[in-house]
């Protein structure tokens, strides 16, 4: 069971000079693709418990375009084991214009996780 996501990164996330986004960002992209997946395989939102792992691996910028996939890879009664992985697919490009972007052609990995949800057994229904 997969999710995908695209969004824009927006000037308003950006909490550090040269409009550099808080990695926070990213981890609620994870969660909202993690939402995603546990509607689908269970019919409730669940709640995420933790993460295992996550490794920040570039920086993303306002005006970035990011892919978010999440992906389930095991569970158990009530636990939800995914994987994600975000990639920056379209990158600002302020030093043209302050509109200006660029496709990808290889994009960029920025971060990946893996994690635990958690749906408790009286909200799963299939």
């Amino acid at each position: 069971m997969k999710s995908l996501i695209r969004v824009r990164i927006g000037k308003n996330d950006a909490n550090y000079g040269k409009n550099v986004v808080d990695s926070s960002k990213i981890l609620k992209l994870f969660k909202d693709a993690a939402t995603e997946i546990l509607i689908k395989h269970d019919g409730d939102e669940g709640l995420f418990r933790s993460y295992d792992n996550i490794e920040f691996l570039a920086p993303v910028y306002a005006g970035d375009y990011i892919e978010v996939s999440g992906e389930l890879i095991s569970f158990g009664t009530t636990s939800r084991k995914m994987n994600f992985e975000a990639r920056k697919v379209i990158q600002s490009a302020s030093d043209i214009s302050d509109s200006a972007g660029e496709v990808l052609l290889r994009p960029i990995v920025v971060c990946k996780a893996t994690g635990t949800c958690v749906v408790p057994k009286d909200k799963q229904r299939k």
